[in-house]
């Protein structure tokens, strides 16, 4: 198959909102998602992440920028404020070249994000 443009999706909490513990939840989410996929620093075309109203002391692409992904196009939006919706969740999607169909992709959900996603294989 020849190399076609693809999205991975993931998403994690934070128990608190700090720029640590952003930072830690983010780098896990990336470095999981990207080796979980094969994905190369060279592989990435973009990455948007999206934080729920209550996660404000920090971007989310400051931590990506920590993992080396500087060079790398980033934005950070805000996530719809929906009724019953996770807490400090930070979403994630990244834009990528792959080899692989829809179908190997494997997209990764971390702690209390693990039951917005339960339809997809681990």
């Amino acid at each position: 198959m020849p190399p076609a443009v693809r999205a991975l999706r993931g998403a994690t909490t934070v128990d608190a909102d700090t720029p640590e513990q952003i930072t830690e939840r983010i780098q896990e989410l990336l470095q999981t998602l990207l080796q979980r996929n094969g994905v190369s620093h060279d592989d990435l075309i973009s990455i948007l992440f999206t934080a729920t109203e209550d996660v404000v002391s920090m971007f989310p692409a400051s931590a990506a920028r920590g993992l080396g992904l500087g060079d790398v196009p980033l934005i950070c939006a805000r996530e719809l404020s929906i009724v019953g919706s996770t807490p400090r969740c930070l979403r994630v999607m990244v834009h990528t070249t792959t080899e692989r169909s829809r179908a190997e992709l494997h997209h990764v959900y971390l702690h209390g994000a693990r039951g917005l996603r339960d339809d997809l294989p681990e």
